[in-house]
């Protein structure tokens, strides 16, 4: 069964193009197109969608905001940030309202029907351009590192590492074959971290990580 895409986007050009994408690829239907965050609102309620495709830049009510509005309404919905900005605030604002990926304009089609397919089967998904660029600030030591943030300091060396690979998109079962590790065990940190961290999902997850500084995986740590 195809999954259900309301694309937000208030350029006729980019959704036509989106559409005929999403079309061509026969897993995702387009059950509607708003050009507005009041359309957006108006349409998710009429057609039910299982993700929300949505453009940061709409005029008048962002989509940062409208992310927040929608997710006020309906908590299980996922929605996917496409932007033309791959700036931090930008990133960090769209997780923080709830996104669970973000992928900028001039990514590739295939990027954005791997975003699509990630993000409807419950995961987490950052364009790569986004990651290398966060991950390079962090190098540089102009975004501030998980170990240092009061927030993360409760996480134990390998849940550090669990976590930046989830907030890089990657599955528990990627995960499980990465860390040597299994699928089950994986799960258990997945679980242990929304405890500690006092969150009940994994978007949940992303927002804090995100916001003290994680962006992307940490160096290999051994079992405390």
């Amino acid at each position: 069964m195809a999954y259900r895409v309301l694309l937000v986007e208030d350029h006729k050009i980019m959704r036509e193009g989106i559409r005929a994408l999403l079309d061509r690829s026969g897993e995702f239907t387009v059950v509607g197109d708003a050009e507005s965050a009041s359309e957006a609102v108006q349409m998710c309620g009429d057609t039910r969608p299982d993700v929300v495709l949505m453009d940061i830049g709409l005029p008048g009510l962002n989509g940062v905001d409208t992310t927040i509005e929608l997710l006020r309404h309906s908590p299980a919905l996922k929605v996917i940030m496409l932007s033309m900005y791959d700036d931090e605030e930008s990133v960090v604002s769209s997780i923080r309202a709830g996104a669970r990926g973000y992928v900028v304009k001039r990514a590739s089609s295939g990027d954005l029907l791997d975003a699509l397919r990630v993000v409807a089967r419950g995961g987490s998904y950052l364009s790569p351009h986004v990651s290398e660029q966060l991950l390079a600030r962090i190098r540089r030591g102009d975004v501030e590192t998980p170990g240092r943030h009061p927030i993360l300091s409760q996480l134990t060396p390998r849940e550090f590492q669990v976590l930046g690979m989830i907030v890089e998109g990657k599955a528990s079962k990627e995960i499980a074959v990465l860390l040597n590790l299994g699928v089950e065990t994986v799960r258990s940190y997945r679980k242990t971290m929304m405890k500690k961290l006092g969150v009940n999902n994994v978007a949940g997850l992303i927002r804090v990580a995100v916001s003290a500084g994680l962006t992307g995986k940490v160096p290999p740590a051994p079992e405390n």
